[in-house]
């Protein structure tokens, strides 16, 4: 029997008591400016309460409810400080952890995938789990050879409820708009829902975490647990200890949060070329930072449930466009974006409004070195949400293509959580190594070969 509370009825209604409690509060707020608090302080409180109620409700209920959670921690920087403060803690919580299952069901699950003897593959098996998150929870264990492992058990029914979830939740969407202002919360959803047959196969997560622990092996700067295990429900992997990105969010130092970004951007920009897989979830609570690396410290990378499948890496058009761009070659960058579905053939749009449009947002590729902050992302998200700006009226004008949906979203969450972090990022860097396209074609062949002279 699964400890998800997952009947379609009782999860409706938890579900549905956020925009209702919403609304509640909104009346509490009115009857208290009435009696004479002032608007601001009603407004802290509504927000606290909003913020609690809403980590409550979708950490208990665990399935989309926690994974939509999940993915909007990421966007929490791009609100307006007044709101953002007091969804911030509440928030990044769901990144680490959630109320885990009972013991029993633990066992039950490991008995029913592995056998009843399970136990005899184990030195050790830590009952208490040590992460809970949307579908599934880590056990740390040492398996029968002497590793230290972590055991990642799927939860009993999370299949279902995390589309009854996700289903719910869209019908909803906009009455969740309050609860995060600014953000269009029902394209997320939707392209959470498309993703749930592969989140749920651990089988295709074992597969994409080894290829990227095989290809990152010898990293000075990445690290990947690798695959000790797998079977359906059940997937064991090589433990990997170091502080969780969302500890150094919140306390880390100016070197740890630079260093942190850095290796974020690089691997986010690296794992296609070198895979031909993005990892898709990169929320702070799947990466480590790790002091055994190149200049101090390595970054460790979790959870390979939702990939993207480039076998080519990351399209070309996407560093031909910044390229030009940045080089202001408005008109080349319109074609461009028109021949990929950007722009529809029935729209015609003022090349040089287009580019007045990326360039603010491609500001971190323009110079050597780029400080992302909660400000700069704030201004941008408000020149775009803007009803009254002209970047607003042409944004709703652009298209974007089925195909390139997934990588904007780990672009936008990546960007995300390096204003989090406050790191000064050297961006350029890893467009130039990484970014096909972006080094012109005849310059990328020059450096080859000065490379592969220079090594002979």
């Amino acid at each position: 029997m699964s400890d998800l509370p997952r009947k379609a009825v009782t999860r409706t209604a938890k579900l549905a008591a956020l925009p209702i409690g919403f609304a509640g509060r909104a009346t509490w707020g009115l009857g208290k400016r009435i009696g004479g608090k002032s608007a601001e302080i009603v407004g802290r409180e509504l927000q606290q309460r909003t913020a609690e109620q809403l980590f409550r409700t979708l950490g208990e209920l665990k399935g989309g409810a926690m994974k939509l959670g999940q993915a909007l921690s990421v966007f929490e920087s791009a609100l307006p400080e007044e709101v953002a403060g007091p969804y911030r803690a509440a928030l990044t919580k769901l990144q680490e952890a959630a109320p885990p299952m009972p013991t029993r069901t633990v066992h039950s699950v490991l008995a029913e995938r592995i056998g009843e003897n399970w136990q005899d593959l184990f030195a050790e098996f830590e009952d208490r789990p040590s992460a809970a998150a949307s579908i599934g929870q880590v056990h740390r264990a040492t398996w029968h050879d002497g590793r230290e492992v972590a055991v990642k058990v799927q939860y009993p029914g999370a299949g279902e409820a995390l589309l009854s979830d996700l289903n719910q939740l869209s019908r909803f969407a906009r009455l969740l708009g309050p609860l995060v202002p600014g953000l269009d919360v029902k394209p997320l959803i939707t392209e959470l829902r498309d993703r749930v047959s592969e989140e749920l196969d651990y089988g295709l997560e074992a597969q994409a975490q080894q290829a990227h622990a095989e290809e990152f092996s010898d990293d000075p700067d990445v690290l990947i647990p690798a695959v000790v295990h797998q079977c359906e429900q059940v997937l064991v992997t090589e433990w990997i200890d170091g502080t969780p990105l969302s500890e150094v969010v919140a306390h880390g130092t100016q070197e740890q949060r630079d260093r942190a970004g850095q290796l974020l951007a690089r691997f986010l920009f690296s794992g296609p070329a070198r895979t031909g897989l993005l990892h898709a979830d990169p929320h702070p609570g799947n990466f480590r930072l790790l002091p055994d690396g190149r200049n101090g410290w390595r970054l460790g990378v979790l959870d390979f449930g939702t990939v993207d499948r480039l076998p080519d890496g990351l399209p070309v058009p996407i560093g031909d466009s910044l390229r030009l761009a940045l080089e202001d070659r408005a008109e080349e960058v319109y074609e461009l974006l028109r021949g990929e579905g950007f722009v529809k053939e029935s729209r015609s749009l003022d090349p040089d409004a287009v580019l007045d449009y990326l360039l603010p947002i491609i500001e971190p590729a323009r110079v050597d070195a780029f400080t992302f902050t909660r400000s700069w992302i704030r201004s941008q998200a408000a020149r775009i949400a803007d009803p009254r700006s002209p970047a607003h009226q042409l944004g709703k004008q652009l298209n974007l293509p089925p195909s390139y949906l997934l990588i904007h979203r780990v672009t936008l969450s990546t960007i995300g959580v390096l204003c989090q972090l406050g790191a000064t990022v050297r961006l350029r860097d890893e467009l130039e190594e990484w970014l096909p396209g972006f080094v012109p074609e005849a310059e990328a062949e020059e450096e080859a070969e000065e490379e592969s002279a220079a090594e002979a």
